[in-house]
C-alpha cells in the first residue's frame, strides 16, 4: 500500500524550530518530486517547498525566506523540513506530496494546480506568539 505519513507537528513559540517528516511506503524517491504545502485556517493551499529528486531541483515559497530546508534521506525513504525562525504566520496544517517526475517536471509540482500521486494525511503546527 502506498503511504505518506508526517510527523514532527507541535505547539513551538515564535522563533522556535520544528522539524517535520514524512515517510513513505510502498513506493521510492528516486522519480519523484516531494512538496511540502500548508493549508492555514480559512486560507488556500499554498506551497512551501519542494525538492524534485531525479534532478535536484528545489523551490520554496516567498514567505520562507532561508529559514527553512527540505531534504531525503533516500535510504529511509523519509522527507524532511526543517523549519526555523517560525512565525506566528506559520501556523497550519503541514501536508506533504509526492509526485511522478518520470513525465512531469518538478517545475509542474510547484504550480498552484498541480496534481500530485500521494498526499499525506497532514501534520498541525501552531507558533505561538
Amino acid at each position: 500500500e502506498v503511504q505518506l505519513v508526517e510527523s514532527g507537528g507541535g505547539l513551538v513559540q515564535t522563533g522556535g524550530s520544528l522539524r517535520l517528516s514524512c515517510a513513505a511506503s510502498g513506493f521510492t524517491f528516486d522519480d519523484y518530486a516531494i512538496a511540502w504545502w500548508r493549508r492555514a485556517p480559512g486560507k488556500g493551499r499554498e506551497g512551501v517547498s519542494l525538492l524534485s529528486v531525479s534532478d535536484g531541483d528545489i523551490y520554496y515559497g516567498d514567505f520562507v525566506q532561508g529559514r527553512f530546508t527540505i531534504s531525503v534521506d533516500n535510504a529511509k525513504k523519509t522527507a524532511y523540513l526543517q523549519m526555523d525562525s517560525l512565525k506566528p504566520e506559520g501556523t497550519a496544517v503541514y501536508y506533504c506530496a509526492a509526485g511522478t517526475t518520470a513525465y512531469r517536471s518538478g517545475a509542474y509540482y510547484w504550480s498552484p494546480g498541480a496534481t500530485y500521486d500521494y498526499w499525506g494525511q497532514g501534520t498541525q503546527v501552531t507558533v505561538s506568539s
